[in-house]
């Protein structure tokens, strides 16, 4: 219970002395107020008080340590440093607990030992098909959380499939999918946040676009990829979506990976060629694409929304924006962010 500045201090006494239950703690320096429990009667009579500023519950706050990973994928070593090189990943050891994270592609192995249980194969829109047949959708999510190559090894991943085992999908599927987790993401245990990756594209589409805004506003942070044609990305989508975090691939030389797309469109570029992350079979697979770029950032927003708690998803892109390290990359096109 916190009083009002400008209230007499024996006023706060007399309050505070007639509680049934003693205050466990009395504030007189930072601010003038005391935390106790409260009967149901001593609350409404504290509501109504007029010199009460707020009263609010308590909670609980846990130590915030760093943790090391030395060996890791040089995409986690090189997002967690300012310089390139670097094999260990550092990060606060909230990573990413209390957020849940859509991947929206082939599928997820949620077997896979590496996810630790925390992933699940949520629904399924490519009809007779249940499960990862491509492995593309599982290392997109590996990049996400996995244990050895995730940027947040404590989120929970859920796999919604909108691609197929040869990995494509109608826009009319992905829309449902985007859909979907509009909805799902607000039944989940999600108290920091709920993030989205797509890692997936195709031409201009209105519709896909539409449902991308829809998903980001339903509160969702969407990170989707830029493509791999080496163009504007202004012409694909998800990719041209204002609203969704787009992004661009660079390799372990902070070059712009050759076959990034580029543009005004594109909000943030991560580490995209070479990437090693989970895949079907309890394996793992090193492939390359903005498809690889786009979990290192679905991940950091999971991993900064455990820290910072739940934003909006246009506030968590700009948080990731500015948290970048800025003009470092090469082969990136004016007009396009670095």
């Amino acid at each position: 219970v916190k009083f009002k500045d400008d209230i007499a201090r024996i006023a706060t006494d007399e309050t505070v002395s007639a509680l049934t239950s003693k205050a466990e703690f009395v504030y007189e320096h930072a601010f003038h107020g005391f935390a106790g429990s409260l009967t149901k009667e001593e609350l409404k009579m504290l509501r109504e008080h007029p010199g009460v500023d707020f009263i609010e519950k308590d909670a609980v706050m846990r130590i915030s340590g760093i943790t090391e990973q030395s060996g890791a994928p040089w995409g986690l070593g090189r997002i967690s440093h300012r310089q390139k090189g670097s094999t260990t990943y550092r990060y606060d050891d909230s990573a990413g607990e209390g957020t849940c994270v859509y991947i929206i592609d082939t599928g997820i192995e949620a077997s896979h030992p590496d996810f630790g249980g925390r992933a699940t194969f949520l629904k399924s829109f490519i009809s007779g098909q249940n499960s990862d047949g491509h492995g593309h959708g599982t290392h997109c999510a590996g990049t996400i959380g996995s244990k050895s190559y995730g940027v947040a090894k404590k989120a929970k991943l859920y796999g919604v499939k909108v691609l197929d085992n040869q990995g494509s999908g109608s826009y009319s599927g992905i829309i449902s999918g985007m859909d979907y987790v509009a909805q799902d993401s607000k039944t989940r245990g999600c108290p920091k946040g709920a993030i989205a990756s797509m890692s997936l594209g195709g031409g201009y589409s209105a519709s896909v676009n539409q449902g991308a805004a829809a998903l980001v506003n339903s509160g969702v942070f969407l990170a989707v990829a830029a493509g791999n044609d080496n163009r504007d990305a202004q012409n694909t989508s998800p990719a041209s979506e204002p609203s969704a975090c787009t992004v661009g691939a660079t390799d372990s030389n902070d070059n712009r990976s050759s076959f990034s797309n580029y543009g005004k469109v594109v909000d943030i570029f991560a580490p995209g060629t070479g990437v090693l992350s989970t895949w079907i079979g309890g394996s793992t697979n090193t492939i390359s694409g903005t498809s690889m770029a786009t979990p290192h950032i679905a991940g950091l927003a999971a991993y900064l929304s455990a820290i910072q708690g739940k934003t909006s998803p246009a506030a968590l892109c700009k948080l990731i924006q500015d948290t970048a390290t800025k003009n470092v990359l090469k082969g990136v096109p004016s007009g396009t962010v670095n």
